[in-house]
């Protein structure tokens, strides 16, 4: 039986710090629960702070993310879904 690999919490908060700043959130980035969707009514993230976020998350692991990728759904499922796909991406 194949083990999943364990989410990384660290890269997870940090990622969620990101997010709050990058978006100007009122909220601390703690309070993003991982396994939430990152789009819609919990945070009201749309597609414009998707952008924001995907900008940011290059900055930060030079992770290459495209506006039209069909990944995008999966990629932003959920903060746990975000941080997965950058620390199999990240080059920094």
């Amino acid at each position: 039986m194949e083990q999943a690999t364990a989410p990384d919490l660290a890269l997870e908060r940090e990622i969620a710090g990101h997010i709050v700043t990058a978006l100007n959130f009122d909220i601390a980035p703690e309070d993003i629960v991982p396994e939430a969707p990152l789009y819609g009514d919990a945070l009201g993230i749309d597609s414009i702070d998707i952008l924001e976020i995907a900008l940011v998350m290059s900055k930060q692991y030079g992770v290459q993310m495209k506006a039209d990728s069909e990944d995008n759904s999966t990629i932003f499922a959920s903060l746990r879904a975000l941080a997965s796909y950058i620390r199999e991406h990240r080059s920094k």
